[in-house]
């Protein structure tokens, strides 16, 4: 029986030497993928999912006009079929909904939300209809409302029943779990009891003249001993390809590049770079990997989802032909 871990995709190193440069893997980019009604928007894609019918679901920070410019409701899923028609909305007016982190399909097509906002995991069926609660939001009644508070020094003690800043669920893969440890530029990766298994850091050299996709270049003297969040490698997105033959995609948001590896960590190609063009990405704040060869990115900076189509059989023949 699968086991799900809710956790905090921020957690706690180095290790590895540097890697050789592997191979860029070619793709092109769906153009317009999603066909939205007139009247409707996506605000910062932060979630993308894809169910066994190849529908698309995006969860989007975006759909409310109503509160305070700063601390507005941010939470909408939007289903679309496999070809990005809009087919409807899942959870309109939803009393968990305040800022959108993660959306993931289990092997049922059950539809799990993580709202990092309300503190709180929501499980849809496949009919859109809620079937579990998972934590609880601060209320306007209480004197100091506000999310739970992280990133305590020492951790704040557990209180059963609730989370502090939640942003992703996950089912395991082979009985393992794979944590993006985002701030730290590690992949953790623990069995189904919680035992830390392996450390896989992405060490692939990068054109340190490449731009960001906003704001300054991150400072990168030290970024090999230190990490961040935006430091090359940063996990900021995972997503394992469905069996038989498993791969690990994972992507940063400095170059901005998408990462292809073993489920043990070798790298075996990379993708893209940071910009606001069709296959540059903005910040993958998710990705949806139904085949090895077929990727969904979200992206928050550019408000969009992209279909990625890989083609390894170009890089082979390039290979071949020198």
């Amino acid at each position: 029986m699968k086991r799900w871990l809710v956790a905090l995709v921020a957690l706690i190193g180095p290790s590895a030497s540097a890697q050789q440069l592997p191979p860029e893997i070619p793709y092109d980019s769906v153009a317009n993928l999603l066909k939205l009604p007139p009247d409707m928007y996506l605000g910062e894609a932060a979630g993308v999912a894809v169910n066994s019918k190849g529908h698309i679901f995006v969860y989007s920070r975006g759909g409310s006009s109503h509160g305070p410019a700063f601390g507005n409701t941010a939470s909408q899923i939007l289903e679309f079929d496999r070809d990005g028609a809009y087919l409807r909305e899942i959870g309109k007016n939803l009393y968990a909904w305040a800022f959108a982190h993660t959306v993931r399909i289990d092997k049922d097509d059950n539809i799990w939300a993580t709202d990092k906002g309300s503190d709180m995991v929501i499980k849809f069926n496949p009919e859109g209809r809620v079937e579990t609660v998972f934590g609880r939001k601060s209320e306007a009644s209480e004197p100091d409302a506000r999310p739970r508070e992280r990133g305590a020094n020492p951790p704040l003690p557990q209180v059963d029943g609730r989370f502090r800043q939640p942003t992703d669920v996950t089912a395991d893969a082979q009985g393992n779990i794979y944590v993006g440890d985002r701030n730290n530029r590690r992949i953790q990766v623990f069995d189904g009891d919680g035992n830390l298994k392996r450390e896989i850091k992405i060490d692939v050299p990068f054109d340190e003249n490449a731009k960001p996709a906003i704001g300054n270049k991150p400072d990168l003297t030290t970024y090999l001993q230190t990490g961040g969040s935006f430091a090359p490698g940063a996990p900021w997105a995972l997503c394992i390809t469905p069996a038989p033959n498993q791969v690990l995609y994972s992507s940063d948001s400095y170059p901005g590049r998408i990462y292809k590896l073993t489920l043990d960590g070798r790298v075996l190609g990379y993708l893209g770079r940071s910009g606001k063009q069709l296959k540059q990405f903005g910040w993958i704040h998710e990705i949806a990997c139904p085949s090895e060869n077929e990727l969904y990115v979200a992206e928050i900076l550019n408000w969009r989802v992209q279909k990625l189509i890989l083609h390894p059989e170009q890089q082979r023949a390039a290979v071949e032909g020198r």
